[in-house]
């Protein structure tokens, strides 16, 4: 992509922009905002670095390249007004938890705010996309704040530019010694932290001052980038000034803070000159933008103007195609489980063999009807936790998405947008239509949203309406992770085990950001594997996840912590396709309690607890080894539970002229589903029970089932229904109402192995307390 790079004179920008050609992007244009006065070195913002602003104007010529730059008319608007608004509530009321976690969100996230010092940058920015058309990506050197990487993004966003951040998440110690190592210059032009001098260490170069950085380090915790504000650097040299070097001629230190412990100073510029260099060239594939002409780089083009606006005729185009497209509501379906605070809805469409929709007009009759019954809850996007996708085709991805962005979007999400899973099933096999949807709703706005839009080493971005990761009451809902490279977005080489190590690795890197860990917090791995894997091989995704966590769980146990950690549970489930073609994608859930919270209700005695006697099953051993729990007391309980043709062939030996059937993998009559179906039921009911759960508490009941059943997903709802209706009868604690509490999944196969996906049917179940 072209790019146009942020550029604060600092050494985090312009590392930044070395790592973009690095990764194969052409810088093409650099973008600064500086303060209205000259004179002023820095500004009270929390968004740029302006220190130094008077010696950018060089950087023009010294790359050779235009340099686009804006007076900050703006300031912190909207970071002010939170401010001000939490005070007030902190002033006059009892704070709750709740209310603390909102004002968290709300701070870090932006919204349009006229006035704010962010709308310059989207100004600028416009302007250069105005001038350069072919630019695509915006380049900064955010390495820790979220705060200005959620701007950015923002900005992007409206622009339709891609953000590169590839210094983000990444090791200081390791990232300051790559910059010195790659001949970047800079000296301090700030200093203001414990034990940083401004008569010893200011005007000093990295390369000198790193060892003592790193001493301050182990005695008082700074960070060793300065990313807390410790001090700010001038580049004066590096790789990328292929044309000349800025040489400073006369500088002052200016003062702010005279504090014995942590003084305050700034290295004020007055006069430097540029020595060019004896062999000038131009910056890898600068050289191919036609947009700005050739004398006009190393150019400098001051924006000005007091707003921008985006053209927003496609999308409402898009609309209106989208206000055209109706479907028979009987067509939709919906189920929904009964807990009270967080519970799954999912609606799906029956498929016509007479109709001629595509997955645009699927997906779009889903969305609406699942935003209605939102509504009906008195709930809207914003409540929603995690979504699942299927669709029917997977190289309609691209259509899908178009379609999901254009209901889902982040002025609806204020708390966060939920995170996604997205696999292609055989939904049309089973009688339904071209996409179908799962949401887990939460009635309250307490979750935590880990969502980075911009491409990193990091782990894999999310461009668009759904996050990496979201935390709600202890529970963290990973989006599902694919083996993609993070810099590059490109699907690993090497297979099977290079593609799950790689997915496994940025699901570690998304765990990290809530300081856990995959190895030791995960409750359940569901990992979908693409049917295109041979059956022969399919025992590498096993083995290969199985080393993985043995080898990082150690680096993650204490003494104190081998106890607290949880053993999961694993479900592996075939799919026709999963998104870029990948061959494996893992979706892991983790369990991380936080000491502030407690478990809520009262724990019941399971040795108390007397489940109603269902169909006169009686507890056998084998019936253990159909299930995989993993139960953390009085908090919550996730069980898979897999019925093979051995075990149907058990259960059909009662029914009569079932002893002579050999074709357990093809073929069953709706008497020996209703028997399986019971079977489940019972099972599911006499573990949930027995560890003081309740259906009350259920969460999600997911029900797979292979194609290779021949059997309507329309039939399968209708057995499984009437025996939950059978139970209701024998447990008055279970009420059933017109909507199921399940949702009945298409699959190519599922179970608890990799090596083994050939269950009859999977019951995958969470259950939380209250």
């Amino acid at each position: 992509m072209k790019v146009v790079a942020l550029v604060s004179g600092g050494k985090d920008s312009c590392y930044a922009m070395m790592k973009c050609i690095q990764y194969g992007h052409q810088v093409v244009a650099l973008a600064n905002l500086m303060p209205v006065d000259d004179s002023v070195d820095e500004l009270d913002s929390y968004m740029y670095q302006t220190v130094g602003h008077q010696i950018i104007v060089s950087y023009a010529e010294c790359m050779g390249l235009p340099l686009f730059r804006r007076r900050i008319q703006g300031s912190t608007r909207q970071a002010f007004m939170q401010k001000l608004l939490y005070g007030a509530y902190k002033a006059y009321f009892s704070v709750s938890n709740e209310f603390c976690g909102l004002f968290r969100h709300e701070k870090l996230t932006y919204t349009t705010t006229p006035g704010d010092e962010v709308e310059d940058m989207f100004i600028l920015l416009n302007e250069v996309k105005k001038q350069i058309p072919s630019v695509g990506a915006v380049s900064s050197g955010a390495i820790a704040s979220d705060y200005q990487r959620l701007r950015v993004e923002s900005v992007c966003s409206r622009l339709g530019l891609v953000s590169l951040a590839y210094l983000w998440k990444q090791d200081q110690s390791l990232l300051l010694q790559e910059m010195i190592a790659s001949e970047i210059l800079a000296i301090t032009v700030k200093v203001a932290a414990m034990g940083l001098d401004p008569t010893k260490h200011l005007g000093k170069d990295l390369a000198s001052l790193s060892p003592y950085l790193h001493k301050l380090k182990g005695l008082y915790g700074i960070n060793v980038c300065g990313e807390g504000g410790e001090y700010e650097t001038l580049t004066l040299d590096c790789p990328l000034f292929v044309n000349a070097r800025i040489m400073l001629d006369e500088f002052q230190v200016i003062l702010h803070s005279s504090d014995s412990i942590a003084p305050a100073a700034v290295l004020h510029t007055l006069a430097f000159h540029l020595e060019h260099k004896k062999w000038q060239c131009s910056l890898p594939g600068s050289g191919e933008t036609q947009e700005i002409c050739l004398e006009n780089k190393g150019s400098v083009f001051e924006v000005e103007g007091d707003s921008a606006q985006v053209c927003d005729a496609a999308v409402q185009s898009a609309a209106e195609v989208l206000d055209s497209i109706t479907i028979a509501e009987n067509k939709l379906h919906i189920s929904r489980t009964q807990k009270g605070d967080t519970f799954s809805i999912c609606c799906w469409l029956e498929h016509s063999t007479n109709s001629s929709t595509g997955v645009q007009e699927d997906l779009t009759a889903v969305l609406r009807r699942m935003e209605l019954k939102l509504a009906e809850y008195g709930f809207g996007w914003e409540n929603v936790l995690y979504i699942h996708l299927y669709i029917a085709d997977m190289k309609e991805f691209t259509t899908a998405n178009e379609t999901y962005v254009r209901f889902i979007k982040q002025e609806k999400c204020r708390f966060g947008v939920p995170s996604r899973s997205t696999i292609e099933l055989p939904l049309l096999e089973v009688g339904l239509g071209n996409a179908y949807m799962e949401v887990l709703v939460a009635n309250d706005h307490t979750k935590r949203v880990l969502h980075v839009q911009s491409i990193s080493s990091w782990a894999p971005s999310c461009i668009g309406p759904y996050s990496q990761a979201t935390l709600h009451k202890n529970i963290l809902h990973m989006a599902g992770q694919l083996g993609l490279d993070p810099p590059t977005m490109i699907l690993c080489e090497g297979g099977i085990t290079a593609e799950l190590e790689k997915a496994l690795e940025n699901s570690e890197a998304v765990a990290k950001c809530f300081n856990s860990s995959i190895s030791t917090s995960a409750i359940i791995f569901v990992v979908y594997c693409s049917a295109r894997i041979p059956s022969s091989e399919r025992h590498q995704i096993q083995d290969k996840l199985d080393v993985f966590l043995k080898q990082i769980r150690p680096s993650h146990f204490n003494k104190e912590s081998i106890s607290e950690a949880v053993d999961p549970i694993f479900l592996y489930i075939l799919a026709p396709d999963l998104p870029k073609r990948a061959l494996v994608e893992v979706k892991p859930i983790l369990f991380i309690p936080e000491d502030i919270e407690e478990t809520n209700g009262t724990l019941k005695d399971p040795s108390c607890i007397q489940g109603p006697s269902c169909w006169g099953f009686q507890h056998e051993s084998w019936h253990d080894q159909c299930m995989k729990k993993c139960v953390v007391p009085g908090e919550l309980c996730t069980i898979i539970l897999c019925v093979t043709s051995e075990v149907a062939m058990k259960l059909g030996s009662a029914t009569s002229g079932a002893e002579n059937r050999t074709d357990y993998d093809n073929y069953f009559t709706e008497e020996q589903l209703r028997e399986i179906s019971r079977f489940c039921i019972y099972l599911l009911n006499r573990v949930i029970t027995e560890n003081g759960f309740s259906w009350e508490d259920i969460m999600y009941l997911r029900l797979y089932f292979p194609t290779s059943l021949h059997v309507p997903l329309e039939k399968l709802s209708f057995v499984f229904a009437n025996a939950f209706t059978e139970l209701a009868a024998m447990d008055q604690t279970l009420k059933i109402d017109n909507e199921p509490i399940f949702n009945l999944v298409p699959v190519v196969g599922a179970g608890n192995s990799a090596t083994s996906m050939d269950d009859i049917f999977t019951c995958e179940l969470m259950a939380r307390r209250l």
